[in-house]
């Protein structure tokens, strides 16, 4: 038995095979027990977002830290000394601190991003131009998934510009046209009834919706604007209910909301 761990096949086939699967199992329990550590911990705490940011930074930090082991390991089934190796590259050593340095600001800015609480996993943010939610951060690139389903994966290092809608209330804003011939008293009556009942049935206010006034005086229209406080990312899912039920409130009462409309006049 002891020959066969000397033989050529063990030592430079399968130690290595064994090095590496030994190396996946410890990344799995290693990964599992944080989890699980941390999910305990996200049952008796608000902040579930910072804890599922923290279990993506963590994760990747292992990983990372075990794949440079297993490969030092590997190098050593192949008789490579690594200390020397390391001790004599000398000139490799900067030409690849060159090549890596984009990753190396990833890392920093991933490592800053988790620091700074810029964003964290399930905001709704917008990076560079696309608006999405972030559905996980790593050490090296975060992900991100806008409401049709395309996903864009981006290097930390080149993430320039950040708005993030959830860390505040968003405002819900809408502007409604009536007619010039409409009573406004009456538009007015019908408006603040109608909001009174969204006030009492739209689950995601964090405010009272409010009919700020005559907003403006178009050439076909008098625009009036009503807006509320909301949870933040719900702005877009609360002012389409608000468009459909002030419609149907303005049919009811019979105050027509004004269209483009042609007139043709035919000459004698």
């Amino acid at each position: 038995m002891t020959e066969f761990f000397e033989t050529e096949i063990f030592q430079y086939v399968l130690k290595p095979i064994i090095y590496i699967a030994a190396a996946y199992i410890i990344y799995q329990v290693i990964t599992h027990l944080i989890n699980q550590a941390l999910v305990k911990k996200q049952m008796s705490t608000k902040n579930k977002k910072r804890i599922e940011t923290s279990k993506s930074i963590i994760n990747n930090i292992i990983k990372y830290l075990i794949i440079i082991i297993t490969f030092l390991f590997v190098l050593t089934a192949y008789h490579i000394n690594v200390t020397s190796l390391f001790a004599g590259l000398g000139i490799g050593v900067a030409v690849l601190s060159l090549a890596f340095q984009d990753i190396a600001k990833d890392f920093l800015a991933g490592i800053s991003i988790l620091i700074e609480e810029a964003f964290e996993v399930g905001d709704n943010v917008s990076i560079n131009g696309f608006r999405g939610d972030v559905i996980s951060i790593g050490l090296r690139t975060t992900r991100i998934r806008d409401y049709k389903g395309a996903e864009m994966t981006i290097s930390n290092h080149s993430i320039n510009e950040i708005i993030n809608y959830s860390h505040h209330a968003s405002l819900a804003l809408i502007d409604l046209s009536v007619s010039y011939e409409a009573d406004l008293e009456q538009v007015e009556k019908v408006i603040h009834q109608t909001i009174e009942k969204m006030n009492q049935t739209y689950s995601d206010l964090k405010g009272p919706i409010e009919l700020w006034g005559i907003e403006n005086l178009d050439d076909s229209a008098v625009v009036y604007r009503i807006a509320g406080k909301v949870k933040a990312t719900k702005d877009f899912e609360i002012e389409r209910k608000m468009r459909k039920d002030l419609k149907l409130a303005l049919d009811e009462a019979g105050i027509e909301i004004p269209y483009p409309q042609i007139e043709v006049h035919h000459g004698k």
